[in-house]
C-alpha cells in the first residue's frame, strides 16, 4: 500500500491510481490544490501494484542524451504558436499521419489544465504552447495502454515525473510508443492560478498564451484575451501569477528535490527552449524561436531523422548552460510559507500579495538567466544593426 507520510513523497502523476486493480485509490487536492492519493483501506488488498508503478519510489538511473540539436519547425505560422520551435507539432503530425493518437495537456472549458489525447491534425492546435499548470493526467496512462495494446502508434508527452510515471505504469516497453517530456522549472498550485483567473475576471476568458511571442520569443508575454478585449498582456516580471511561479512561491512541493531530472523519466526525447542560442549558435538564432531537443533512444534518433526540420548539432554542455532545469531542481525559498500563510488566509489578492512578498527577494535563478538573455540578445542585435 502506497504511503504519502510527507508533500515531497508525490509528484502526482496518477499511476497508483490508474494501476490499482481494486480502484481503492482516488485523487484527492490538498490545501495548496495538488492532487495526492487517497486509499480506501477496506477495499485494498495489499497486491503491491501501486507502489511498484510510483517513479518516487522506485526513480531510474540518470542518463545523459545521446544526441543534442537546436531544431525549428519550417512553418513559421505553426512555430510562432508554439512555445519555442514547434518541435512538438512535427513529431505529432507524423504519429497522426500514421494513424496514431498523441497524447498533451490543454485547458478546458474552465481553463483548468488536463491531459487529454487527439487523433486529428487539427487537435493539435490546443496542445501547443506552454501551461505552467500541473495539469491532471486523469486516466491519460490507461488510456494510452489500450491504444498501445490495439497496435496504434502513441506519442505521449508530459512533464519529466508524468513520463516516469507512465512508463512506471506500463511496466513493459512498446516500440509504438514515443515518449517526449518536457524539461520542466515547476509546477505552479492549481489552486493559484484559478485565484488568478477569478480575480482578472475569468468568467468571460475566450483565450490564453502563457508564452504570447507577438513581441519576440525572448521578450514573450502572458496574454489572456476576454471576448472583446485583453484581460492580460503582461511581461513575465509584470504578471502576478508569473512572478510567483518564477519566484518559486508556489510550486509543487516535491519540485524542489524532482527525481525526474538528468533523463530519469526514462523518455525518448526531451524539448525545451534553447536559451542561449545567439550566444552558442548564433546563425541558426531568430526571435521566433528555437527548441533544445534531446535525443536519448534509438527509437527517437529514428523519429527525428525522419522529421522534415531546420537543425543543428549542439553539445550537451551548450544545452545546460542556459537551460539547467534538465539537471537542477530550484531551491526552496523560505517565503514560501509566507505565501501559503497569506493565501489561506482569503482576504488578499494574489497580486499584491506576490508584489510585497517577492519585494524583498533576490531574483531567482530562472529570473537571473531570462534578464541575462535578453541583455546579452539585445547587445547581440544592436552589434548586428
Amino acid at each position: 500500500m502506497i504511503r504519502i507520510d510527507r508533500p515531497t513523497d508525490c509528484c502526482g502523476c496518477e499511476a497508483c491510481a490508474q494501476r490499482c486493480p481494486k480502484q481503492c485509490i482516488a485523487m484527492h487536492a490538498d490545501a495548496e490544490g495538488f492532487l495526492y492519493p487517497r486509499i480506501n483501506t477496506a477495499a485494498c488488498i495489499d497486491c503491491g501494484l501501486c507502489e511498484q508503478v510510483c517513479p518516487v519510489l522506485r526513480p531510474a538511473a540518470p542518463r545523459t542524451p545521446t544526441a543534442v540539436y537546436a531544431a525549428k519547425n519550417p512553418d513559421e505560422r505553426i512555430r510562432m504558436e508554439s512555445s519555442s520551435g514547434g518541435v512538438f507539432t512535427l513529431l505529432a503530425e507524423r504519429t497522426i499521419r500514421a494513424g496514431g493518437v498523441v497524447f498533451g495537456a490543454r485547458f478546458d472549458e474552465a481553463w483548468e489544465v488536463v491531459h487529454d489525447s487527439t487523433e486529428t491534425i487539427e487537435g493539435l492546435a490546443a496542445f501547443r504552447g506552454s501551461k505552467y499548470v500541473q495539469s491532471r493526467i486523469g486516466t491519460s496512462f490507461a488510456r494510452a495502454e489500450e491504444f498501445l495494446k490495439q497496435g496504434r502508434q502513441v506519442l505521449f508527452t508530459g512533464t519529466p515525473c508524468q513520463i516516469a510515471g507512465l512508463n512506471r505504469f506500463l511496466r513493459r516497453s512498446y516500440d509504438n510508443l514515443l515518449t517526449v517530456d518536457v524539461v520542466c522549472h515547476g509546477v505552479p498550485s492549481p489552486l493559484v492560478w484559478r485565484r488568478y483567473l477569478d480575480e482578472i475576471g475569468g468568467g468571460g476568458i475566450s483565450r490564453i498564451s502563457m508564452r504570447d511571442k507577438s513581441t519576440g520569443w525572448t521578450n514573450f508575454r502572458i496574454r489572456v484575451s476576454g471576448t472583446d478585449r485583453d484581460l492580460v498582456n503582461a511581461t513575465v516580471g509584470d504578471d502576478p501569477f508569473m512572478k510567483g511561479f518564477l519566484a518559486n512561491l508556489y510550486l509543487r512541493p516535491i519540485c524542489h528535490v524532482c527525481p525526474a531530472k538528468s533523463g530519469r523519466s526514462c523518455s525518448d526525447l526531451s524539448i525545451a527552449d534553447f536559451w542561449g542560442i545567439r550566444r552558442v549558435l548564433p546563425r541558426f538564432a531568430d526571435d521566433k524561436g528555437v527548441s533544445l531537443l534531446l535525443n536519448y533512444s534509438e527509437h527517437g534518433n529514428r523519429r527525428i531523422e525522419s522529421l522534415h526540420m531546420e537543425r543543428c548539432t549542439a553539445s550537451y554542455k551548450q544545452a545546460l548552460g542556459s537551460n539547467s532545469a534538465i539537471e537542477s531542481s530550484v531551491p526552496m525559498p523560505k517565503q514560501r510559507k509566507i505565501f501559503w500563510d497569506a493565501f489561506a488566509s482569503g482576504n488578499t489578492d494574489l497580486r499584491r500579495t506576490v508584489s510585497e512578498i517577492t519585494r524583498g527577494m533576490g531574483p531567482s535563478r530562472t529570473s537571473k538567466i531570462v534578464t541575462a538573455l535578453k541583455s546579452r540578445m539585445k547587445k547581440l542585435l544592436l552589434n548586428q544593426s
